[in-house]
């Protein structure tokens, strides 16, 4: 288990630890080789598996090429691809945050904005019904606050943005050898079920399980859903 760049207990990259930040989703990319070099190799005994979730998942596909001999199998969990119902095209997204980001502004929250103070109310999250599992999680971030992370900057939806479309290519998507299971959450609100389902079904060494009624953060969600 490794925290990216800029998330949970790794160092920052604004000043502004609340800001999720990043310049490139290859950045992470290489996070994960180097876990992979210095870590994984060196001490852990193969055969390896990535789970990954969410822009974790689409961060294991951009380092999927490089992963061929080494990794056996991939899990991806309602990977990052589009948000529901988006009105416009990720291509869209991405030209209009790079504008900002030419501008000087990237360092902008693109959404969201810091973390509350006073954690959200169960009953309007919109990662998980498991109550149980939601509270513990308050319960960590107030128990270790410099874990916390509020909403993305704009160079930040950018980048993701930019390594959605480099995932959805269909040469890149050719050269993805790691066979993988690809899990949609059927009620997720942050990404759309249905950008999710296609990209499996597009995808050659890929296979899709859906989870009817499970919310975007599957692994924390009720065990009727896990």
């Amino acid at each position: 288990i490794l925290d990216w760049r800029g998330q949970g207990d790794s160092s920052r990259l604004l000043r502004d630890r609340q800001r999720g930040h990043v310049r490139s989703f290859r950045d992470y990319a290489r996070d994960l080789e180097q876990f992979f070099e210095e870590i994984v190799l060196p001490d852990c005994r193969g055969p390896y598996y990535i789970l990954a979730h969410s822009t974790g998942a689409v961060i294991a596909l951009l380092a999927s090429p490089s992963m061929v001999n080494r990794v056996r199998r991939m899990v991806l969990l309602a990977p990052f691809l589009e948000v529901p119902d988006m009105p416009v095209s990720i291509a869209t997204v991405r030209r209009v945050c790079a504008i900002f980001c030419a501008l000087g502004l990237g360092w902008l929250y693109a959404a969201i904005g810091p973390r509350p103070k006073v954690p959200p109310a169960f009953e309007v999250n919109k990662v998980t019904s498991d109550p149980e599992r939601y509270r513990r999680n308050v319960g960590i971030y107030e128990a270790w606050p410099q874990l916390a992370l509020g909403g993305p900057t704009i160079r930040w939806l950018k980048a993701a943005a930019a390594a959605a479309e480099a995932v959805s290519d269909p040469d890149f998507m050719a050269r993805v050898k790691v066979p993988m299971l690809i899990v949609a959450a059927g009620a997720d609100r942050v990404v759309s079920t249905k950008a999710v389902e296609a990209y499996a079904r597009k995808l050659r060494v890929g296979s899709l399980l859906m989870i009817d009624g499970a919310e975007h953060e599957i692994l924390q969600e009720r065990d009727i859903y896990r």
